[in-house]
């Protein structure tokens, strides 16, 4: 006999809002020009990375603590996570006095540990996969008679997300459209219950980054593979949850797929023009509408910020990959023969050009290179792609042979 799943409505969200009220904080909604601008859609950012651990799940965390029963609040409680999720779970069981044990992967980063500890938890590292993770805290639940808080499988977690879609409503009725980050389901599931349930004609669409496709695959009845690398690693997940893909199925419109590319363009988009930190699967709302302006149109979008935990070497790297995207930084390789004069001629070029050369390397020993030749590496900041072309014309036409480096995947 298959077992029910338990269902999920207005009221249970409603009432999650009422207990988590004054607990976590009411994150603004507010409409971006500059983002509407560059889209062609009204775009408004609900800004959860505004949050006390910077990323929505301290909702669905705090209200699946507040049902808790005493017993179990004494027996304490224990989460998985290699991330948000686990800071959440620790800050508010701290703050309610509840024991909380956190297990997580080896190769958490250090970052994300000591700030899980930082906000009062018990960390395990166990495993080298999330999975190991998973089965390393089944073992502690059962041998110490802790609760599970699950990450997004949960109702009462479920409903905590969903408050997020009651807050933007009210902010902003008008909203044609809601774009929602899904990982395992549990934030698009019950946004997708409150925003239907206050007006059914709303659509939802979720966004997932295609390395990791899972509700997609659930949503569309496809098998594509999971896994790899990837930038929104907050929303990498092998397999939904059970109530969530459900409830998505019943009330999500649609669920998109965008690259990986597009999540750094979006990542980037949001720090340089609304001057706020996104991680990977915070951005990937924004990635969707950046990479099909128009399916939204024209359309009042609600975008949700899910999250900016983020290592900043990682966020450094993105803002120098879309600066040679763009073309304010270049780097080409110059073929010249090897004789007195030539770099002061090219360094001139540029500079009369009003490029500023970041870096050089000259070779001559690499076996690639003519015996009376030479190799000039050069790093060039420029003031577009417009620009950079100009050097290159003028470098060429003195007979510089220029090849452009590391010119990779620009879409």
């Amino acid at each position: 006999m298959t077992q029910s799943l338990p269902s999920l409505s207005l009221d249970q969200i409603t009432s999650a809002a009422a207990a988590i009220a004054g607990q976590v904080m009411r994150t603004p909604f507010l409409y971006s020009p500059q983002l509407s601008q560059r889209t062609g859609a009204q775009i408004y950012v609900k800004y959860e990375n505004m949050q006390v651990t910077n990323a929505f799940k301290e909702r669905g965390a705090l209200n699946k603590l507040l049902t808790l029963p005493q017993s179990a609040c004494q027996s304490g409680v224990i989460a998985m996570s290699a991330g948000n999720h686990a800071q959440a779970v620790a800050r508010h069981a701290t703050r309610l006095g509840i024991p909380a044990v956190i297990v997580m992967p080896k190769a958490t980063p250090h970052v994300k540990v000591d700030s899980t500890r930082r906000f009062g938890a018990q960390v395990v590292l166990a495993g080298e996969t999330v999975e190991d993770a998973f089965a390393e805290a089944e073992r502690l639940a059962k041998t110490h008679g802790y609760t599970w808080v699950h990450p997004f499988d949960d109702v009462n977690v479920i409903a905590g997300q969903g408050t997020i879609a009651l807050e933007m409503l009210e902010d902003e009725p008008e909203l044609d459209t809601l774009v929602i980050p899904v990982g395992g389901g549990g934030m698009v599931a019950g946004m997708a219950v409150a925003a239907k349930a206050l007006k059914p004609q709303i659509e939802v669409i979720g966004v997932e980054t295609e390395l990791y496709p899972s509700m997609w695959n659930a949503l569309k009845g496809q098998s594509r593979a999971a896994g790899g690398n990837t930038l929104a690693e907050g929303i990498a997940v092998k397999t939904p949850g059970t109530l969530t893909a459900q409830l998505v199925k019943q009330h999500v419109d649609d669920v998109v797929l965008v690259s990986e590319t597009r999540i750094e363009k979006a990542i980037n988009t949001y720090l340089t023009l609304q001057k706020t930190i996104a991680e990977g699967a915070g951005a990937a709302g924004l990635a969707a509408v950046l990479s099909d302006p128009a399916r939204f149109q024209g359309k009042k979008v609600g975008l949700v910020l899910c999250g900016g935990n983020i290592d900043p070497r990682l966020l450094t790297s993105i803002m120098l990959r879309e600066l040679v995207r763009d073309g304010n930084i270049m780097s080409i390789r110059c073929t010249i023969p090897d004789r007195p004069g030539l770099l002061a001629l090219i360094s001139g070029i540029i500079g009369d050009l009003g490029g500023n050369i970041l870096e050089v390397s000259h070779q001559r020993m690499f076996l690639d290179v003519p015996a009376k030749g030479a190799t000039l590496d050069v790093t060039i900041e420029t003031r577009g792609a417009e620009h950079a072309k100009e050097i290159i014309s003028s470098l060429e036409a003195e007979g510089i042979t220029v090849t452009a480096l590391g010119q990779g995947d620009h879409s």
